[in-house]
């Protein structure tokens, strides 16, 4: 008999009636999503209707009772469960003990139903519906006793009251339940977007810095291949060791290059690449003169002494500038913006800054990534990166970018035989037309 009461007791219907209806635990009504001085304007309601209740339905003979069975609509903010198993003590007593007036009867059956919706909201449609029929049982089995003051007409009105909290209560908490999980869902959509964003960004980053790295490997396979020639009568471990060096540039080449395939591949079986140069600060000239040509009044300023820095650097710094101004052409028209360049000893410091718009802007689909790719540009260089709104309604972007000493070129030996040199130059240039034909 045991094993079949345990076999009863783990159905899921009666775990789920002795989760929601058996319990202590508080299940506090939420405050809306509204303005802060509306958040509670629902729980101000119940407590008003509550005490409009108790002075309306309270008779001579028993006053506290009918105060205390309004009072069960402000229990049932915070303990929908004990507030119902409370109001249904409450509906016995009354009805057996001080039996109310016809004109006092249907409050206690408004209570009741109250009590009933507030409960529909917080628990599961299954509890929500078990108490509706349990109080439906309660009504008629009162009537039925000849104890209940009222016709029939009055009962069948509070077992409609009791549909219709039951009704109005579950779609509420349907909604609410949806709205939850949509809210959770755009924001796990607008992580998932972030987090693309970003791995979009760092490969359109990696791509473009693949050819500065193959740059530099071409060169290293050039002089690894030329420099015994520049030497007369190398030892063969000097040559041995030049052959491997370039064995090992012409390696990373090829890994390079499948990399590349893959990185700029935009679909399964596309592997079109680019093999247009990188731009540089060389080339900060040209875009200022298109974004003027757009209708951007532009300002550059240059403050000491300009000079190379390393490729990652000028692409990075450039690219900085162009999405900057990009931003200011789409979000702020009418406005003017200028540009700084400070070269420091150890950093490339950079000032993107624009004033207001003397336009509205209008709406641009899909913009809203730039700054994300220009703070991964920046933390790729180990610099640091800013952003914000200027005290006149601007926007300003800034930036500083470390640089690492550019490693100036030995020169050449002096002793070099002619004919070395000859050949030297002649297996620089075969080699070099041999590595654009292989990286083309």
């Amino acid at each position: 008999m045991s094993e079949t009461t345990a076999a009863m007791a783990d159905r899921p219907g009666l775990r789920i009636l002795r989760a929601d209806l058996i319990s202590l635990r508080g299940h506090p009504m939420p405050p809306l999503a509204w303005p802060r001085w509306l958040r509670w304007l629902p729980h101000s309601l119940v407590c008003f209707a509550a005490a409009l209740t108790a002075a309306a339905s309270a008779s001579p003979t028993a006053p506290a009772l009918a105060i205390g069975h309004a009072a069960m609509l402000v229990l049932a903010l915070r303990w929908p469960a004990s507030a119902w198993w409370l109001s249904m003590a409450f509906v016995t007593g009354i009805t057996l003990v001080y039996p109310p007036t016809r004109d006092t009867q249907i409050y206690v059956w408004m209570v009741h139903a109250g009590v009933l919706f507030l409960l529909a909201l917080r628990v599961r449609l299954f509890s929500a519906t078990t108490t509706t029929v349990l109080s439906t049982l309660l009504a008629v089995g009162l009537k039925a006793s000849g104890r209940t003051v009222g016709s029939w007409t009055m009962i069948t009105g509070a077992l409609t009251l009791f549909a219709l909290a039951l009704l109005i209560g579950a779609v509420v908490r349907g909604r609410r339940e949806d709205h939850a999980r949509l809210t959770e869902q755009i924001a796990a959509t607008a992580r998932e977007r972030a987090l693309r964003t970003v791995l979009e960004e760092r490969t359109r980053i990696a791509r473009e810095l693949h050819d500065v790295v193959a740059h530099h490997l071409s060169l290293i396979s050039i002089q690894a291949d030329a420099a015994p020639y520049r030497v007369q009568a190398p030892p063969a471990e000097l040559v041995t060791e030049f052959a491997s060096i370039r064995t090992n540039a012409l390696e990373g080449l090829a890994e390079l290059r499948q990399m590349l395939g893959l990185l700029r591949s935009n679909g399964p079986g596309d592997s079109t690449t680019g093999t247009s140069p990188q731009p540089s600060l060389a080339q900060l000239d040209g875009l200022l003169g298109n974004v003027r040509a757009a209708g951007l009044r532009t300002t550059a300023r240059i403050e000491g002494t300009a000079r190379h820095l390393p490729p990652g650097v000028e692409l990075s710094a450039y690219r900085i500038v162009q999405e900057a101004l990009s931003n200011v052409l789409r979000h702020a028209p009418g406005a003017e913006a200028s540009i700084e360049l400070s070269y420091a000893r150890e950093a490339l410091c950079l000032r993107v800054v624009n004033g207001p718009a003397a336009l509205p802007a209008a709406p641009s689909p899909g913009a809203g990534h730039g700054v994300i790719g220009m703070r991964e540009r920046v933390a790729m260089l180990g610099g640091e990166f800013a952003v914000g709104p200027t005290p006149d309604g601007g926007y300003e972007v800034s930036a500083v970018l470390p640089t690492c000493p550019v490693p100036v070129p030995t020169p050449e030996p002096a002793a070099a035989p002619p004919g070395a040199v000859a050949v030297a130059a002649t297996v620089a240039v075969a080699v070099a037309v041999a590595e654009k034909e292989t990286y083309a």
